[in-house]
C-alpha cells in the first residue's frame, strides 16, 4: 500500500502541495485530475520517489518497483541528448548516427561520435527479442523499432518511451498525461494498452484530463490549489463549472506595438511546391505543395509520423533538406543569400519541446526577452527600450505578475502563456504554433485559444496552427491542411 500523511511540497518559495492524506491499496489504479497548477505532477512524482516532501511522511514503493513515464521527453537522457537543439533533430546525418528504438529498448547505445565499431564493447541485450515484439506489438511500435529516435513525431516517441518502462516489468506504472500530443487512432490505442496493462497486475497511476480516463480507473482523485478537493470511485460522477475568465487584451498596449510595414512586407510567408524529404530511404514528407499568403490563418493537421513537424522545420529553416526542395519562405528563395537568422527572426515559434532548451530555473521575464535574439536564454543585456517592450507583452498575456518567477514553477498553462509572449515579442510575420493547448485542462485549453484568437486578429499576423483537437483551433483560423504518410490528403476552407 502507498500511504501520504499529512504530506506538504514546496518549491522554491510556494507550496505545491497542503497536508495530503491519501492511500491507494492493492489492485487499486488512480487517475489525479484537476486544473492546471492545482499539483497533480508534483503529487505523482512524490510517489515515484523524485520529490520528498517538506512535510509530513510519504511511504512509496521502491524505486525499482516503479516506472514513471513524464509528459515530457527531459526524464529520458537518450532522448534529452537526441534533441538538444532543434535544428539537431533534423539533420540527415545526425539522424543516420542517432540511437534507434531497438538500441534504446536493449541498452545498448553506442557513445556519441562513435566511429569505428569494433572500437567499443556494448552490454548484451537486456531483453529477449520475444519480450520486444511482444510489449512493442501491445504499443504497435514493431515498425517503429528500426527507425532513429530523432526522426519520431511527438506521439511516437511517446508511445516508445512507454514500451521501455513496461519492458521492466514495473509494479507501479506512472504516467503523467500520456495521452497529450496523441492523435484520436493514437489515444484509443494507448486506452486499450493500459487496460490490458491493469489486466496483467500492474498498478497505475496517472495524471490525465477527465475526457481521458481509461476504463481500468478505479478510483479518482481530484486537486484544487494543491488540497485535496474530492475523492471518486466507479461509477464516475463529475461536476465542473466554467471559472470566469480574465480581459483577454490591453488595448493601450496594442496600440504602441510597432507595425514596420517593411518588416512585413511579402506576399507569401511559405511557397512550396513539391516538396519531399527522406530518411532512410523513405519520404516523411512526400510531395507537398502549399501557399500561405500573408494575413492567412492555417490549421495543419495529420496523425502522428504523418510528416507535420518535418513541414514545420522546412519552415523554420531547421531542416537541411530544404536547400534541395523548391520554395520560398517571405518571397526568399531558400539557398539565395538569406541567412538562417534572417528568416527565424520573422517567425515566432511555439512547440510542446521549446522548454527543454531552457534552463529550468531561468526567469520568466528573461525567458520572454530571449525571444528579441531568438536564443534560449538571455544572454545579452536589454536597452531600456527592450525592458518596455518585454514588460508590455507580460502585460498583454497576463503574465506580468510572474515575470520573476521561475519556469519549473510555472503551472502548464502558464508557461504556454510564457512562450507565446516569447513568440511575439519581436512582432514577427508569422505565427508557428505546434500543439500549444498540450496538457492544458479545458478551462486554461479555451482561455489560451481565444488569447490567440484575439492577439491574432489585433495584430493581423499570419498563423499556421497545429493540433490534434478541432475544438483547439481558434476561431480566426479559415484554412486548412491535413497530412497522412507524408501526403496532402486535404487542403481548403475549414468547415464549421
Amino acid at each position: 500500500m502507498i500511504e501520504l500523511n499529512k504530506v506538504s511540497v514546496q518549491k522554491g518559495d510556494r507550496m505545491v502541495l497542503h497536508s495530503i492524506n491519501w492511500q491507494i491499496k492493492e489492485k487499486e489504479n488512480w487517475a489525479i485530475i484537476g486544473g492546471n497548477g492545482a499539483g497533480k505532477s508534483t503529487l505523482l512524482e512524490v510517489i515515484a520517489g523524485k520529490i520528498f516532501p517538506y512535510k509530513g511522511k510519504a511511504a512509496t514503493p521502491h524505486y525499482s518497483e516503479v516506472a514513471f513515464v513524464a509528459k515530457d521527453y527531459s526524464f529520458n537522457r537518450i532522448v534529452q541528448s537526441a534533441t538538444q537543439y532543434y535544428q539537431q533533430r533534423f539533420n540527415s546525418i545526425d539522424a543516420e548516427n542517432a540511437p534507434t528504438i531497438i538500441e534504446i529498448l536493449q541498452n545498448r547505445i553506442k557513445p556519441v561520435g562513435t566511429v569505428n565499431e569494433n572500437s567499443i564493447k556494448l552490454p548484451p541485450p537486456g531483453f529477449s527479442a520475444e519480450e520486444i515484439t511482444n510489449v512493442a506489438s501491445l504499443l504497435k511500435i514493431n515498425h517503429l523499432l528500426d527507425r532513429c529516435i530523432v526522426t519520431l513525431s511527438n506521439g511516437e516517441t511517446r508511445r516508445a518511451l512507454i514500451t521501455l518502462s513496461l519492458l521492466r516489468k514495473p509494479k507501479f506504472l506512472l504516467l503523467d498525461n500520456p495521452f497529450i500530443g496523441l492523435d484520436v487512432e493514437s489515444r484509443h490505442t494507448l486506452h486499450e494498452v493500459l487496460n490490458q496493462v491493469a489486466q496483467s497486475g500492474i498498478q497505475i497511476i496517472m495524471v490525465s484530463s477527465v475526457k481521458e480516463i481509461p476504463d481500468c480507473i478505479t478510483n479518482i482523485v481530484e486537486l484544487k490549489e494543491g488540497i485535496v478537493e474530492k475523492l471518486y470511485t466507479q461509477p464516475f460522477q463529475f461536476i465542473h463549472k466554467r471559472t470566469a475568465k480574465d480581459p483577454l487584451l490591453y488595448p493601450e498596449i496594442l496600440k504602441k506595438i510597432e507595425h514596420n510595414p517593411s518588416k512585413h512586407d511579402f506576399k507569401y510567408a511559405v511557397n512550396m511546391r513539391n516538396i519531399t524529404v527522406t530518411y532512410k530511404n523513405k519520404n516523411v514528407v512526400d510531395g507537398v505543395s502549399w501557399q500561405v499568403k500573408k494575413g492567412e490563418k492555417w490549421a495543419l493537421m495529420g496523425s502522428n509520423g504523418s510528416g507535420k513537424s518535418t513541414l514545420l522545420s522546412l519552415i523554420t529553416a531547421d531542416n537541411p533538406q530544404g536547400y534541395q526542395n523548391d520554395y520560398e519562405l517571405f518571397d526568399w528563395k531558400r539557398g539565395t543569400g538569406e541567412s538562417i537568422w534572417d528568416i527565424k527572426q520573422r517567425i515566432g515559434y511555439v512547440s510542446p519541446e521549446l522548454h527543454l532548451y531552457f534552463n529550468r530555473h531561468t526567469e520568466v521575464w528573461k525567458a520572454v526577452a530571449s525571444g528579441l535574439f531568438d536564443s534560449a536564454g538571455l544572454f545579452k543585456k536589454l536597452t531600456p527600450e527592450e525592458h518596455t517592450t518585454v514588460e508590455d507583452y507580460l502585460k498583454l498575456l497576463n503574465i506580468y505578475h510572474l515575470a520573476n518567477r521561475k519556469i519549473t514553477q510555472l503551472s502548464s498553462g502558464e508557461q504556454r502563456q510564457v512562450f507565446l509572449a516569447r513568440a511575439l515579442v519581436k512582432n514577427p510575420s508569422l505565427l508557428l504554433l505546434d500543439e500549444p493547448c498540450q496538457g492544458l485542462d479545458y478551462n486554461h485549453m479555451v482561455y489560451f485559444r481565444d488569447l490567440v484568437d484575439e492577439l491574432v486578429l489585433a495584430l493581423n499576423k499570419t498563423l499556421v496552427y497545429v493540433t490534434h483537437y478541432p475544438d483547439e483551433i481558434p476561431a480566426c483560423v479559415a484554412q486548412i491542411i491535413r497530412l497522412e504518410n507524408g501526403k496532402t490528403v486535404e487542403m481548403g476552407e475549414r468547415k464549421g
